[in-house]
Formats: structure tokens, C-alpha cells, sequence
């Protein structure tokens, strides 16, 4: 029971970036193979590990390329990450997505001619942000999946 709490604590964490997400994941499924013992709870391990490491590679380097391409450079996540945690103490919570926005913004509008140009890139940088979150939880999710089959197989 406390292993799902832990689990969902992580899932959570993936969505609202406040806790490591896939580390406590990691920890509760390998706290429960230890505990559990036996061939399946460390078949479980294995493949959630697995499955983490890959949604964590795909994660850096799928919205990565993308931003690439598209010419935003790493300059404009710092900063937006930056104003995010900035944002996270001004207004709980939600300030840490508004504070990446304005932050994103404001790096692409120093950066380019017009407003419209800078919005448009910014938008593409947000979608990347997106996309490296779903990736993540993705990955999360299969490897609760596969827990929660362990567990009752266990």
C-alpha cells in the first residue's frame, strides 16, 4: 500500500515538477522487489527500470532535436525554467508554468524582430516542454503498470 502512495506521489511528480518523479518511482518498485524477494518482483524491477531509463533518454532527446530545428536555443529553456521557479514562490503552483511562459517569452522576444515571431517560437518551446513531459510520464505510467501486475502476481 505505502509503495502505490509512494508510486502516485511520483506520478504526481512528473506532471507538477516539485519532486523527482522517476526517482521515487524507481525507489518504491525496488524498496518492493527487496522486500518482496522472488523471480517476478525482480523481472518487475528490471522492466521498470527499463522502462524509465528509456522514457528518460527519449525524454532529453526527441523534444531536444525538435527545438534544434526549429533554431530555439538552450538559452531560452534556461531562462524560462528560471522564471518558472521565480514564478513557483510568487503564486503557488501554478506560477511555475506561468513564469516558464513569460520566461520563454520574453528570452524569444529579446531575441527576435517582431512579437508574432517570438510568440510562434515560443509556442514551439512550450510544445517541446510538452512533449519531454508526456514522454516522461508515459514511461511512468508503464512502469506502475507493470508494478501493479507484479504485485498481484507477487
Amino acid at each position: 500500500m505505502i509503495v502505490g502512495l509512494v508510486i502516485l506521489v511520483g506520478l504526481a511528480g512528473i506532471v507538477v515538477p516539485i519532486l523527482p518523479g522517476v526517482i521515487l518511482i524507481f525507489a518504491a518498485v525496488a524498496v518492493w522487489a527487496f522486500l518482496t524477494g522472488g523471480t517476478v518482483a525482480w523481472v518487475v524491477l528490471g522492466l521498470s527500470t527499463l522502462l524509465l531509463v528509456i522514457s528518460g533518454v527519449v525524454k532529453y532527446t526527441w523534444p531536444g532535436r525538435n527545438l534544434k530545428e526549429a533554431g530555439i536555443p538552450n538559452r531560452t529553456l534556461l531562462l524560462g525554467g528560471l522564471a518558472g521557479i521565480v514564478g513557483f514562490f510568487v503564486i503557488p503552483v501554478i506560477g511555475l508554468f506561468v513564469g516558464f511562459v513569460v520566461g520563454v517569452y520574453l528570452s524569444e522576444m529579446a531575441r527576435m524582430p517582431d512579437n508574432r515571431q517570438a510568440w510562434a517560437s515560443s509556442k514551439h518551446a512550450i510544445k517541446g516542454v510538452g512533449l519531454s513531459i508526456l514522454v516522461e510520464l508515459l514511461g511512468a505510467l508503464l512502469a506502475t503498470g507493470i508494478w501493479v501486475i507484479g504485485a498481484i502476481a507477487a
